[in-house]
């Protein structure tokens, strides 16, 4: 349970309380020497959760996880495992305006969604292939609503779903070959390929789809199939890999059948969009490293080109539903974007104690039209100084970003300013017949920094200084 936190400089950001309830249990049967049985189960219920960035909170997000795994090792010198896994999971949010002030209407948009699955995999070995086969399977139920309250009581309720009960039926199988050539290099392939249907339940949500989509029919099948291949090399002090990969993703169900969803970072509402195509990813990545006893480095990249890219775009002649949005945006496909990153990681060993770590990340992504893309970070970096001995461990560190010089301002996105952050911890272990008690203290943001990320809907500030105490007992 928590109250509303503090940003840097001790400023209260209001609407961000929340109390939480989670319960999780997990059991299981051992038949002979090689079979296994295990169920598990995760009750988890929130309330009164603060959004500062949007203008609802919600009073009730509760979700039942589930699940029966039965795993075999069979006595055969190829296949070496076999699981098997059926789920189920229900989840329920609610969410509301009544504890806000000055709401020019009411209104409650409750949820729900229902996912029963299963996979089964297996993994056999034949002289220097390491095979894994998958095959998996699910179905969701995704069910959203708006209700708007009149202040005039004598007005009708306005209702409207914004997820029309969408079904989503998958089913697909995925297979990998790990082919080593020999102890210092090798070859992974894999595959997949699935059948994705989308079905709208609801007569009165696709009547309402139907005002935009008027030929847009009730259910929708897609193929969707990737294909890699990653080559790695290892030998004495150095390493590297490279790879190449193609996959495609169906629309979400709010790209896809979405119905009037604000976003309240561009305040748009969103209408989602059947007839898009799947977006298509073409994927290279390469990567080289460097270790000795005292040192290691690691550099990789990756690039992507993603086909019929799905994002919203404004509509001048629709209306927007939501008081105050600036217009509506239709879920369309762009021609295709592109997102390149590179990434370094290293390692000092200063003494036996003491290590040096450093590290870097850079983004770079932007559309068929040479503008930036959203939500694509600066260049972010971390160092850190850790010490480690016996019973001890301490670690100070910085990490932060540099100020966001490209961003997506087409896309309603604005320029998000450089921070520094200072963290440090201590922690002690005691051993008592055979019991451990693990503590450690610590201190977040230390100088107490006004900062927010480029990821932080309308950039609402992050926690201030935060001292933390933790406390870990194992018999």
């Amino acid at each position: 349970e928590a109250d509303n936190y503090s940003a840097g400089n001790e400023r209260e950001i209001l609407y961000s309380q929340f109390r939480k309830l989670n319960f999780s249990g997990t059991a299981g049967f051992k038949f002979f020497t090689n079979k296994l049985l295990e169920a598990s189960v995760i009750y988890d219920k929130a309330t009164d959760v603060g959004y500062p960035a949007l203008p609802m909170d919600v009073s009730l997000a509760e979700a039942l996880i589930t699940s029966l795994k039965y795993v075999v090792i069979p006595k055969s010198s190829l296949v070496k495992d076999w699981e098997t896994k059926v789920y189920f999971n229900t989840i329920t949010h609610r969410m509301d305006d009544t504890t806000r002030p000055s709401v020019p209407i009411h209104m409650d948009m409750p949820g729900w969604s229902k996912t029963f699955g299963m996979y089964s995999k297996a993994t056999a070995v034949k002289n220097r292939h390491h095979f894994l086969a998958n095959f998996n399977a699910f179905y969701n139920q995704s069910v959203a609503e708006m209700t708007m309250y009149p202040n005039d009581p004598n007005e009708n309720l306005m209702f409207m779903y914004t997820w029309p009960d969408v079904r989503t039926l998958y089913t697909g199988l995925f297979a990998e070959d790990q082919w080593v050539f020999n102890c210092h290099s090798g070859l992974k392939l894999s595959v997949s390929a699935g059948s994705h249907t989308n079905d709208v339940a609801s007569d009165f949500g696709l009547q309402s789809l139907q005002i935009f989509y008027p030929e847009m029919p009730r259910q929708k099948t897609r193929f969707l199939k990737s294909i890699a291949a990653h080559y790695n090399y290892h030998k004495t002090s150095w390493e590297y890999g490279f790879g190449l990969g193609y996959g495609e993703r169906a629309p979400s169900v709010s790209e896809g059948y979405g119905f009037y969803l604000f976003n309240s970072s561009d305040r748009f509402d969103y209408v989602g969009n059947p007839n898009l195509s799947n977006e298509k990813s073409i994927e290279t990545h390469a990567f080289i490293g460097y270790k000795k006893e005292k040192i290691s480095s690691k550099i990789s990249s990756s690039f992507f080109r993603i086909s019929d890219y799905i994002i919203g775009t404004p509509d001048t002649v629709l209306v927007p539903m939501t008081i105050g949005a600036s217009g509506v945006k239709l879920y369309t496909a762009l021609s295709y974007a592109t997102i390149f990153n590179v990434d370094w990681n290293s390692e000092i060993a200063l003494s036996n104690s003491l290590k040096w770590n450093v590290g870097l990340l850079y983004s770079l992504g932007k559309d068929s039209n040479g503008n930036a893309l959203p939500l694509v970070n600066p260049l972010s970096y971390k160092t850190a100084l850790t010490f480690t001995k016996v019973k001890y461990n301490a670690a100070i560190e910085c990490v932060g970003n540099t100020a966001q010089t490209r961003y997506g301002s087409v896309y309603g996105e604005t320029n998000t300013a450089d921070f520094a952050l200072l963290n440090a911890n201590f922690g002690y272990k005691w051993v008592v017949s055979g019991s451990k008690l693990y503590t450690k203290i610590g201190v977040e943001n230390i100088l107490d920094a006004y900062y927010t990320t480029y990821s932080d809907w309308n950039k609402v500030p992050r926690m201030g200084r935060n001292i933390f105490v933790n406390l870990n007992f194992n018999l």
